[in-house]
């Protein structure tokens, strides 16, 4: 990416975007270069799930987000407020979008049809694998897998299937609400009233074997 060292007040940026069409494209290019270099940066040292990817391909992702991202700024300059620098206002922006590029790409191939199988909660779900202890407290490892053979048991026998394949989605593998909601075909405020259904008939599922809440969270908030 070459340098540009062109400096703007934020009423130069307000004025050059909106302006002719030669004002315009330079301002756009100066800004695009200078949110590409940011999201490369967010990318490449901040986020530690793409540390396999290459620079090319990170170089690849940074033009792309930026590009969705530059849409978004150009139509919402209007709201601008100046409370920032404009080009602080507008990496916001640009890292937002690759936020959300990014998880849409997290989950574009989910599929909640792997979470159940003939009726059942697939057992790598519900069993939260907790891997041995590389230290002491085997008692606490050993506790906490049959506190999960419990929980496992009761997401199978308490819920109905919906509502195991959206806690099983949302809390242990968490997949976006939004991503949830358009997969079951239903909205927001339908799937957080399923969830709160789950959520309380596991609980109450789980008292009455004995295991309160509290319990369960203290014991794995370490772990």
């Amino acid at each position: 990416m070459s340098e540009r060292t062109v400096e703007r007040t934020n009423d130069d940026w307000l004025a050059d975007l909106q302006g002719d069409e030669l004002q315009r494209a330079d301002a756009v290019e100066d800004l695009r270069q200078r949110l590409e270099r940011g999201v490369y940066f967010y990318l490449s040292r901040e986020r530690s799930d793409l540390s396999d990817r290459g620079e090319e391909a990170l170089t690849q992702m940074a033009q792309d987000f930026v590009q969705d991202a530059l849409l978004k700024i150009l139509d919402n300059l209007d709201t601008f407020r100046g409370e920032s620098r404009f080009t602080t206002w507008a990496s916001k922006i640009a890292t937002r979008v690759a936020i959300s590029e990014l998880r849409r790409m997290r989950y574009k191939d989910y599929s909640l049809e792997y979470l159940t199988a003939e009726g059942e909660t697939m057992p790598d779900i519900t069993s939260l694998s907790i891997a041995p202890p590389s230290g002491p407290q085997p008692e606490r490892y050993t506790e906490r897998q049959d506190v999960m053979q419990i929980v496992g048991m009761a997401i199978e026998n308490a819920l109905t299937e919906r509502q195991r394949t959206a806690l099983s989605a949302y809390v242990f593998d968490g997949v976006p609400i939004e991503e949830i909601a358009a997969r079951m075909d239903t909205n927001r405020n339908a799937l957080y009233k399923l969830l709160h259904d789950a959520r309380l008939k596991l609980k109450n599922h789980l008292e009455e074997q004995g295991l309160s809440m509290d319990y369960v969270m203290t014991l794995f908030e370490s772990a």
